[in-house]
C-alpha cells in the first residue's frame, strides 16, 4: 500500500505542477498578444489620422498686429519705456 500512495501523491504533484506551469505560459502569451495587439491598433489610428492643418498665415499676422497694438497701449500708459518697446516689438516682427 505505502507504494500505491507514494505513486498517487507523485502523479498528483506532477499533475498540479504542469498544470501551473501550462496556466503560466497561457497567461504570458496573452500578454504579449494583448501588447501586439495594442502596438497594431495605434499604428491603425496613426496611418488613418489626418495630418494637422496648416497654421493659416492671416491668423499668425493677427495675433502680431494685437499684440503691437498691446505694446503701443502699454507705451502709451508709460509702462514701457522707448527701448522695452522697440525690443519687444522685434521679438514679436521676429
Amino acid at each position: 500500500m505505502p507504494g500505491l500512495l507514494r505513486g498517487v501523491a507523485r502523479t498528483a504533484v506532477v499533475a498540479g505542477t504542469a498544470t501551473a506551469v501550462s496556466n503560466r505560459v497561457s497567461r504570458r502569451q496573452q500578454g504579449r498578444w494583448a501588447q501586439q495587439e495594442a502596438q497594431q491598433q495605434y499604428q491603425y489610428q496613426e496611418q488613418q489620422a489626418p495630418p494637422p492643418p496648416p497654421a493659416a498665415p492671416a491668423d499668425d499676422m493677427t495675433s502680431k498686429i494685437d499684440q503691437l497694438k498691446q505694446l503701443g497701449d502699454l507705451k502709451a500708459q508709460g509702462v514701457l519705456t522707448e527701448a522695452e518697446f522697440e525690443a519687444q516689438k522685434a521679438r514679436i516682427l521676429g
